[in-house]
């Protein structure tokens, strides 16, 4: 593949904003706790009031993904993806208050779809919004979570993980193979929404 064509896709799949201050810290569904370590620490540091981890769990799955823990400090057995991410938050002081809960969704689409309608039962409105997801998976996570939250400002702000780069992805096989996967996934999610 040519230098501009791999320009091009590093640059559209994956975005990254600067924090800045916000309603809620969304995490997609995720066994990658340097993620929710990342949310933990935006929230530490005053950028939002909530934190709302989302995920029952993978449905090509069946069940949590506990054999993909990344780190030993939070090995053990967890019923969904929220109840992982929330065992790390809680474990890097976020208070329980401020986290809120989606444990029905499957995958990214029912993520953004079920955390609209939790926050809608709960009277949260939503202006700005962190987003804090994988960084291969950022463009197709924004997009996503914009379909559900039109009228909402997302802030990407992602983390590298499983080896995946801005930098190198195409010089290995495995990344070279996720990053094109997820430019095909956006066309064929946005796609089938277009038709809906």
């Amino acid at each position: 593949m040519n230098q501009r064509a791999i320009r091009d896709i590093t640059d559209f799949i994956f975005m990254s904003d600067t924090p800045r201050r916000s309603d809620i810290i969304f995490i997609p569904g995720t066994s990658q706790s340097v993620i929710t370590e990342k949310a933990a620490e935006l929230y530490r540091a005053g950028f939002a009031d909530y934190v709302m981890p989302a995920g029952l769990w993978s449905g090509k799955r069946g069940r949590f993904a506990g054999e993909k823990i990344d780190n030993p400090r939070y090995a053990g057995e967890y019923a969904s993806d929220y109840a992982y991410c929330r065992h790390i938050l809680l474990e890097n002081g976020v208070p329980e208050s401020a986290v809120l809960r989606e444990e029905r969704s499957t995958n990214t689409g029912e993520n953004a779809e079920f955390s609209a309608l939790v926050l809608r039962d709960l009277g949260i409105s939503v202006k700005k919004a962190i987003l804090c997801c994988q960084s291969f998976h950022a463009r197709r996570a924004f997009m996503t979570y914009g379909k559900y939250f039109p009228d909402t400002e997302i802030l990407v702000v992602p983390t590298d993980t499983q080896g995946i780069r801005r930098e190198d992805w195409y010089l290995r096989e495995d990344s070279y193979r996720r990053v094109m996967s997820e430019v095909y996934k956006c066309g064929q999610y946005f796609l089938e929404y277009a038709e809906a």
